[in-house]
């Protein structure tokens, strides 16, 4: 068995996740150690390197946002650890913790409930600046400007209040807040799924520059193929809690191995309207990750399936150099 934390290169991984698995109870207060777990994130290994984005991809409740989240202890893991920089981020205390934070961000996916109706702009932005004590009262206005800059925003917005902005700008202003503690390592949730795709571009390319200019590390979550192949350097594919492939974004997006891989690389929209697309199979919903089935979690929806898909469950094989997939047919 190989794991996904196959290099890329001579990169040196900033994250390194192993077996984690986050279980959140069904029923709350006594009964919760009676009642079945939501499995959200099941046996997750990676890697992710410094200075690179790596791109997520799957359906709706799949736990990629979990996951996400997991990297920057915003929740606990039920089981694992999660390597930054070399410290296990679950066994760090308060004030080791507290002294981690400005080194991981986060940009959240709506970029109208992420930000504080009450507060201007400049105290969005600011607020971490002055817990974390990178600014006094005498120069938070200057870096607040700073970050405005950065992101494409003119300084006088600094005095304003969210509800005056639109949802392109909102997420700038995100950004911008993300950005202020001088991160190595933001989570982008679905930042631009609540737009509109021709301000959709402007963001993504903002993100781009951004990573590039600042050697950010980047892990992006999206359900869309199109907005990761934009952005990723290597893109993870994932179902049901579980990362069923890994590689080089250009290579899955030519040619991805796994049958869900497959299936979304069909249903992915094209830009060339004289371009036929083929007609995707009945492969009906996911499962309830409440009762994952066994074997492969994939084999109820798979056309490729056959008998011991519905015994075994697979793991990681290296298809080829740094192509990682969770399948029976390479075996």
């Amino acid at each position: 068995m190989i794991s996904s934390t196959v290099k890329t290169g001579d990169e040196t991984p900033l994250l390194k996740i192993r077996s984690v698995q986050k279980v959140f109870p069904s029923q709350k207060g006594i009964l919760a150690s009676k009642g079945a777990g939501v499995i959200a994130v099941n046996d997750v290994s990676l890697d992710i390197y410094k200075g690179e984005t790596l791109g997520l991809v799957g359906e709706s409740g799949c736990g990629k946002t979990t996951l996400g989240r997991l990297t920057l202890r915003l929740l606990e893991a039920t089981a694992g650890q999660i390597y930054f920089d070399g410290e296990d981020i679950f066994q760090l205390q308060a004030k080791a913790l507290e002294r981690l934070r400005p080194r991981m961000q986060i940009i959240f996916q709506d970029p109208y409930s992420s930000l504080n109706p009450r507060f201007t702009v400049e105290q969005i932005i600011g607020e971490a600046l002055l817990i974390h004590k990178l600014a006094d009262k005498r120069n938070l206005g200057s870096k607040v400007r700073e970050l405005l800059d950065q992101v494409g925003l003119p300084a006088e917005y600094a005095k304003r209040f969210p509800h005056e902005f639109s949802g392109g700008q909102r997420q700038r202003i995100g950004i911008a807040r993300a950005l202020g503690l001088k991160p190595e390592y933001i989570v982008c949730d679905e930042p631009v799924s609540a737009l509109d795709v021709s301000i959709q571009a402007q963001i993504l390319n903002l993100l781009k520059s951004l990573q590039e200019k600042n050697q950010l590390t980047l892990l992006f979550i999206s359900h869309d193929l199109n907005v990761v192949n934009h952005l990723s350097h290597r893109t993870a594919i994932m179902y049901l809690g579980q990362i069923v492939e890994i590689g080089p974004t250009h290579q899955l997006s030519l040619k991805g191995a796994h049958p869900y891989t497959q299936l979304l690389l069909s249903a992915k929209p094209s830009i060339n309207p004289r371009e036929k697309t083929k007609a995707l199979p009945n492969i009906g919903e996911a499962p309830s990750p409440l009762s994952p089935p066994a074997g492969c979690s994939f084999h109820p929806r798979c056309p490729e399936a056959m008998e011991r898909c519905r015994r075994e469950s697979p793991a990681l094989l290296e298809v080829e150099p740094h192509h990682l997939v969770r399948c029976h047919l390479y075996d």
